[in-house]
């Protein structure tokens, strides 16, 4: 705010005695000030008020003026209360020092005068501020996050912190925000929302509330209540939320290279390509060189679209370089590394789980397998994440260890194996149903489901008893193999399990 402005505040009455040429001053705050040498209480910028309590001579009015001219304040005010209008030895060091003098009437109180100019103050200060957040949302990179935050406690005293979901402190202050501002977010019926810690109030934001599912969303966390802010600062919310969002959308690897080979990876991966095409691939990505991998499967029920649940498997992921990719809606994670992430995965399931609603997340883990054998490990955690939503729990993960033996058994299998021994098998039935369009892969599945039961087979296939026999002599003469001896039927359920 520059001084001039202060002359068109007609409820304040403030009249100029001298400075007119320096009415292009900026004021940066309001101060009472009643010391003969206040200096080491300024900082500059200053709009010193003073009831002239300091003046017992005329020549004190040197002392004090120049003190203020040492601390390049912007102007003085005084009080008429004590000596009516400013005494002329005060004009004229003011007038030497070049400060600006106003008059404050003597029914107008400072009270008013410091409340009225601070109001203006903080709202000139938080248009600026959407000024520059506007242009740093333009511009925001790397840690553009942190500079924000920082500028808004600094200059409007608001501290406020950025957290994933999962309750990952994204950007903010170095003491921790309160532990129960995910959950309350998460579950909260609307929002804004209060919440109290220690009592004292926190005001939750979304980030993007109308464009996000809040389990994959970011949130704000404002120290105070929303409720007393200003009309200014309620908008400041919105500007800083539009930096947030693309923060955010900076950090989706989706539209980098190398999110792009990852998704490539994972469908590569799933459609059974050849190891040698994988291996070259995953050095384009990065994951080459790991001694080891894991694989993570990940499903949600009710809420989640395919681009949330990824962003959210690569943030329960956070710190462990995942590839990741979505195929068939159920998003899919490589990591590479030689320790268990089931442990990570289940704490951020502990966070996540209260405030989930209605929105069922299912995780299921794999083994750590070497290069030649990422299929099998992507099969196991596929399966274990079917597992894991059958217990109908509103977040459950599966590891590998409560599989049964027969997955970790074919997650061991180099993937070359896997693919010939699998096509052996199935091939011929496979190309006989894209000729014929017959469904002899389904029967054959059927049939062993329900452990070689004739009746229930056809039953469930809504087929004739003697369909099923034809359908059956089919697949034995196609394949070379007797459906009841028990060693080809293994060997069929097995070929089926590698799909």
């Amino acid at each position: 705010m520059r001084l001039r402005s202060l002359l068109t505040m007609t409820d304040l009455g403030l009249e100029l005695v001298t400075g007119e040429e320096e009415l292009d001053r900026f004021v940066r705050w309001v101060v009472t000030q009643d010391l003969l040498d206040p200096s080491r209480y300024l900082s500059g910028g200053e709009l010193v008020l003073t009831g002239m309590q300091w003046r017992t001579r005329p020549e004190d009015s040197e002392t004090f003026v120049a003190s203020l001219a040492r601390a390049k304040v912007a102007a003085l005010a005084t009080g008429d209360a004590r000596y009516g209008e400013p005494p002329a030895d005060v004009v004229e060091a003011c007038r030497r020092h070049r400060i600006p003098l106003f008059r404050v009437l003597e029914h107008v109180a400072f009270e008013t005068v410091t409340e009225r100019i601070t109001r203006d103050l903080s709202t000139g200060r938080a248009a600026d501020l959407s000024a520059i957040l506007d242009r740093h949302r333009q511009l925001v990179s790397g840690t553009g996050l942190g500079s924000v935050l920082e500028l808004i406690e600094r200059d409007l005293g608001m501290r406020c912190w950025v957290m994933s979901s999962t309750g990952r402190v994204v950007a903010g202050p170095a003491e921790p925000p309160p532990a129960q501002a995910v959950t309350a977010f998460l579950s909260a019926r609307r929002l804004p929302c209060v919440i109290a810690s220690d009592g004292r109030p926190y005001s939750l934001f979304a980030v993007d509330e109308l464009g996000t599912s809040r389990a994959a969303d970011w949130l704000l966390v404002f120290d105070g209540d929303c409720a007393d802010w200003t009309e200014e600062r309620r908008a400041l919310t919105g500007e800083l939320a539009a930096v947030c969002s693309l923060e955010r959308a900076r950090q989706d690897d989706r539209q980098s290279a190398e999110g792009r080979l990852a998704e490539e990876l994972i469908q590569l991966i799933v459609s059974d390509a050849k190891p040698a095409e994988i291996i070259s691939r995953m050095e384009l990505t990065g994951l080459g060189s790991a001694e080891g991998y894991v694989a993570v499967a990940a499903a949600a029920e009710d809420g989640l679209r395919p681009r949330e649940l990824r962003a959210l498997l690569r943030e329960i992921l956070y710190g462990t370089a995942p590839a990741a990719g979505v195929v068939d809606g159920e998003a899919i994670a490589l990591i590479p590394t030689d320790r268990s992430v089931f442990d990570i995965i289940q704490a951020a399931l502990d966070t996540l789980e209260p405030g989930l609603g209605g929105i069922r997340l299912s995780i299921g883990v794999s083994g750590l397998v070497d290069s030649e054998s990422l299929r099998g490990a992507v099969d196991e955690a596929r399966h274990a994440r079917r597992v894991a939503a059958d217990r109908h729990r509103p977040a459950c993960a599966v590891g590998h260890d409560e599989l049964a033996t027969h997955m970790m058994l074919l997650a061991s299998v180099p993937d070359e194996v896997r693919r010939m021994f699998r096509l052996r098998l199935l091939d011929p039935l496979t190309t006989y149903d894209q000729n014929n369009s017959s469904d002899l892969v389904h029967t054959l599945e059927t049939f062993l489901q329900t452990s070689g039961s004739w009746a229930r087979s056809a039953e469930i296939l809504h087929v004739h008893v003697n369909t099923l026999r034809y359908r059956i002599a089919r697949i034995e003469e196609l394949t070379g193999r007797d459906l009841s001896r028990l060693e080809d039927r293994v060997d069929f359920f097995l070929a089926l399990a590698l799909r």
